[in-house]
């Protein structure tokens, strides 16, 4: 079924806020999903990957920084999606490359790395040029890598089948490299490990993104249900909330 981005984004902030996202963080989880989803990364896909698990993360410890020093910070998710945690990642980069130059962000325990793009487009158009790297699979490990230089609209992406052994650590590791002295690029390199490359170019996800708006977004309809049905707990709240304050004066 087709909907609007409009449409979208609502069914999203309601099931994200009753997932008991923060106000913030169901607002940016919505967002990371369209962007993704507009440019022609798959954002629906990711999201079905992700939805079972949502509440979840309501019992987890929220992202603590480990180390840090005037350039660089570990961070431990907690086993959080990065729906709900890499945009505050990606702000402390942006604020330590605006201080120091670069700066060098790792991120530890965090699911659902590639929704990052959004954020690191958002960092790329406040005027500081960003790399994002990561890994997933186990079976078969993923090399995954975007960039975007400063005051730029659109980032690059790149991603690439290897040969490469898994590894516990990798799995759940980002990396995040910012400045506001260079333009940071980043590319998987040919390589005998790698099987497969996949690359968009800024140029390819700004003309995806037109055609997105023109046609609007295919979802479907047994996600689109299950969108709703996690979100309707925010209207049955709000319904509740409503008779109980009714007639209170």
């Amino acid at each position: 079924m087709h909907v609007s981005m409009n449409e979208l984004k609502a069914a999203l902030r309601r099931c994200f806020e009753a997932a008991n996202y923060f106000v913030g963080n169901y607002e940016d989880a919505a967002n990371m999903i369209l962007w993704l989803e507009k440019h022609g990364l798959n954002g629906l896909q990711e999201l079905q990957r992700t939805l079972p698990y949502i509440k979840q993360d309501r019992t987890k410890d929220m992202s603590t920084v480990i180390y840090e020093d005037s350039t660089s910070a570990i961070i431990d998710s907690h086993g959080r999606s990065a729906l709900n945690c890499i945009a505050s990642a990606v702000d402390l980069a942006h604020a330590k490359a605006l201080e120091c130059g670069i700066a060098t962000i790792s991120v530890h325990n965090c699911h659902n790395r590639k929704f990052i793009l959004k954020a690191l487009t958002d960092c790329g158009r406040r005027g500081i040029s960003v790399v994002a790297y990561w890994r997933n699979g186990s079976d078969v490990v993923t090399e995954y890598t975007a960039a975007i230089n400063a005051g730029a609209r659109y980032p690059s992406f790149s991603q690439a089948v290897t040969n490469l052994e898994s590894n516990e650590q990798d799995k759940q590791a980002l990396t995040i490299i910012c400045s506001s002295r260079v333009d940071l690029t980043s590319s998987l390199q040919n390589s005998n490990d790698h099987q497969t490359r996949f690359h968009m170019s800024a140029e390819s996800i700004a003309q995806i993104k037109e055609k997105t708006i023109d046609n609007g977004i295919e979802i479907d309809n047994k996600l689109w249900q299950e969108i709703n049905e996690i979100g309707a707990a925010v209207l049955v709240e709000n319904s509740e909330e409503s008779r109980q304050g009714a007639g209170a004066n």
